[in-house]
């Protein structure tokens, strides 16, 4: 699991040298109400200003002169410190405010006033054109003295004055339930199917007999009949549901839908061109998660920024990043890269299994008897690369690859060759924040046995794709590959720390077995010595059950080793047992998939679904479209594009979990820069762009004061402040890049 803790927020942090008290006065309290002189009636105090904010009473009101020039909205702020908030207990946070010049956001936290600074609570209303009278229902998450209420002025270029009124924090509310707006009943593949492919949707009914189902042009002719399975109730998600099958139907169309008990389902295409798109966009999403490097507006309009972490103020910069304290006496240039998520982090071990599936989508399409290359080659993606004669995808794999490079200790110094685990901000930085407006120190992490073996596979699987365009580029991946093996074998057991989690997801991981045997593939792939064969055959790793129900990640990385053996040109003895494997995992996938309702080869234990479940939906798809490539076989294409149909909105919340794509999308990925909800002058995420997907723990408090209880798939929601259910991250989408090509060649 993907652990990572977020404070939205770093307000008090911040502001711990910049207060300024307000005029006191005696302060009212109701029993339940946490907020102390919420009315402003005859005084400001117990509130607070930062030292640049001029504050006082004005006709019964706190009323702030906001300055210009400022960069953060913590840059400017009023709030209140030491109250009181219970685990467990409903909150309801409600406030008037108003803006002059009308238009400008406030960001309203409740959270916490000293370290670690989370946040349990956060709403960004634009002043004056969302209304004046603001209420929010929240459940506290933990119990403390030290909450504070807080508003966050700064981010404008001009001077305003923000007026505030009858703050409350009251407790013991009844919570607010969340019901999710699911829309029609039928829920479909919202994106398209293919017309030579299966075709399946689930009905939501209280229904236990058949019912009729049509499919209908988009001018409403019925052009396909027929009846639906019962399937009784889905435990996934606690619906009675019923399955339509219309893949009979295969002519190609727009707009069409499906009607049933009279449900009408969201419209959808037959047709591949969807796909053709898709294996694009999901690719392109990596040009804007790029670090070091300015994002040029001409190639994606909307999302130009500028370079990140390049050591322009108030960037620490990556160019000569140290240590942390008592780590390494040195420093090392770690620029480029891309940024792992919706932080400004970035981790060997994800940027290994991002780089590993990324450019197996290029091997892939090399060997596969559907594979096309040409399809993300030179020129498809609109990078700066772009008309270098290299494969697109290969370029832009580079920049996280030479990245990953510059991970590894020098020479000379202790544990020479090994890779450091990570390197990102001393402390959790705010949303939002554009990467070129990050303050804080960037440090690097110590090193560890499984970054360095997720350097040795990534850089060996790049030496044999890349000879073919840069030799020398190859040659020097080779050797950092073997350089990184020796010093893994060296230190073997070097782990990276599960407490290390301050400012960075902390990627612990104690069980390498999986990661020296699929670094052991990929240099046996790229040398074929004998060394790495025996390696590959002694390890437990090679014969042991490897598919387990949620798949391949990070943390599970032999199956990228067993699916490289089984696929890539080698003459390992005993390949044909590897692939037999290979296929044997699939028949379990494409087992649970035609045993779930809403078809997909995904059933954890007990319905528990993982952090970022969405790829591993998606990975466990690779496997049965690897299964196909093997063997030709039709039912492994079927499952793998079937599982496609979840993502894009056959699911019990009716979303497509991909950006841009679906009638009903998700839009407010938790990020940093993709910051639409929070900043109306930033924008969404850009289309193509994974959703995490339901995860049974809702560990961010956002996610724990909507979903407490959720069933399976009911575990998300789309809103920006939940980390742990709708993040998105390199590794998703590589996930995503990978089967969006796979479907594409099968139109």
């Amino acid at each position: 699991m993907k652990r990572r803790r977020t404070a939205l927020l770093s307000l008090t942090a911040l502001l711990a040298t910049a207060l300024t008290a307000l005029p006191s006065a005696p302060a009212g309290a109701e029993e339940t109400e946490q907020v102390r002189n919420g009315t402003f009636d005859t005084t400001t105090d117990p509130w607070w200003a930062t030292s640049n904010v001029t504050a006082g009473l004005s006709d019964g009101r706190l009323c702030a002169d906001v300055p210009g020039g400022t960069t953060n909205r913590w840059d400017a702020a009023v709030g209140q410190n030491d109250i009181t908030l219970v685990k467990g207990e409903s909150y309801r946070f409600s406030f008037s405010a108003t803006g002059t010049p009308a238009g400008h956001v406030v960001r309203a936290i409740v959270g916490l006033s000293v370290s670690p600074y989370d946040t349990y609570h956060e709403v960004s209303p634009q002043l004056s054109v969302s209304g004046d009278t603001y209420s929010y229902t929240f459940t506290a998450p933990v119990d403390t003295a030290q909450a504070q209420v807080g508003f966050q002025l700064g981010g404008s270029a001009d001077p305003w004055r923000f007026c505030l009124d009858d703050v409350s924090l009251l407790g013991g509310v009844a919570p607010e339930p969340y019901e999710p707006d699911t829309g029609p009943r039928v829920r479909v593949n919202q994106v398209a199917y293919l017309p030579a492919g299966p075709k399946n949707a689930t009905l939501v009914t209280d229904a236990t007999a058949k019912l009729p189902w049509e499919l209908r042009t988009s001018g409403g002719r019925v052009v396909a009949r027929g009846t639906t399975v019962p399937r009784g109730v889905d435990a996934s998600s606690g619906q009675n549901v019923h399955s339509i099958d219309f893949g009979a139907y295969r002519t190609k169309g727009t707009g069409l839908t499906l009607v049933a008990d009279g449900e009408t389902s969201r419209p959808f295409d037959i047709g591949a061109s969807a796909y053709e798109r898709l294996r694009v966009d999901s690719a392109k999403y990596y040009y804007t998660q790029r670090s070091g490097i300015a994002i040029r507006e001409d190639l994606r309009p909307g999302y130009g920024r500028p370079a990140g972490h390049v050591g322009v103020a108030p960037n620490k910069g990556d160019t000569a990043v140290p240590c942390q304290p008592g780590v390494c006496d040195y420093t090392l240039d770690v620029s480029g890269g891309w940024y792992d998520a919706g932080d400004h982090g970035k981790y060997v071990v994800n940027g290994g299994i991002s780089i590993w599936e990324v450019l197996s989508t290029h091997e892939r399409a090399l060997h596969a008897r559907t594979g096309d290359a040409g399809k993300l080659g030179d020129g498809t993606l609109a990078i700066p690369e772009s008309g270098n004669k290299v494969p697109d995808i290969l370029d832009e794999a580079r920049w996280e690859l030479e990245f990953l490079l510059k991970m590894q200790v020098p020479d000379g110094k202790p544990l020479a060759g090994m890779a450091h685990h990570k390197m990102h901000d001393e402390q959790w930085t705010g949303l939002p924040l554009l990467p070129s407006e990050d303050p804080q120190k960037r440090e690097l992490h110590p090193p560890s046995t499984a970054a360095t073996l997720n350097l040795a596979a990534t850089a060996a699987q790049a030496a044999r794709l890349y000879r073919p365009y840069d030799k020398a580029f190859a040659d020097r991946a080779l050797a950092a590959a073997r350089k990184a093996w020796s010093a893994a074998l060296a230190h073997p057991d070097r782990y990276a720390s599960e407490s290390d989690g301050i400012g960075g997801g902390a990627y612990a991981d104690s069980d390498v077995t999986d990661d020296f045997y699929w670094a052991a593939a990929e240099l046996y792939l790229s040398t074929g010595e004998k060394r790495f064969q025996d390696h590959i055959l002694k390890s437990p790793v090679h014969t042991a059950d490897i598919f387990s129900p949620v798949g391949f990640d990070w943390a599970r990385t032999g199956a990228a080793g067993r699916l490289d053996l089984a696929t890539v040109p080698n003459r390992l003895p005993g390949r044909d047992k590897v692939r037999q494997s290979v296929v044997k995992g699939a028949d379990r996938y494409l087992a649970t998939l035609k045993a779930h309702p809403y078809g997909m080869p995904y059933a954890p234990d007990g319905n528990k679904y993982d952090w970022g479940s969405s790829h591993q939906i998606l990975n466990n798809a690779v496997v049965l479209a690897t299964a196909y490539d093997l063997t030709g076989a039709s039912k492994y294409r079927d499952g793998a594009l079937q599982s496609m149909d979840y993502i894009l909105g056959r699911n019990a919340l009716n979303i497509s979990y991909v950006t841009g794509y679906g009638e009903v999308s998700a839009q407010n990925q938790h990020s940093r820069w993709y910051a639409r909800q929070l900043d109306p002058n930033q924008p969404n995420p850009p289309k193509g762009t994974l959703a995490g997907g339901p995860n049974s723990s809702i560990q961010d408090p956002y996610a724990q004061s909507k979903l407490q209880g959720c069933v399976g798939q009911f575990c998300y929601i789309d809103d920006i402040q939940s980390w742990s259910t709708n993040e998105h991250t390199i590794n998703w989408n590589a996930a995503l890049t990978r089967m969006a090509a796979f479907v594409a060649d099968q139109g």
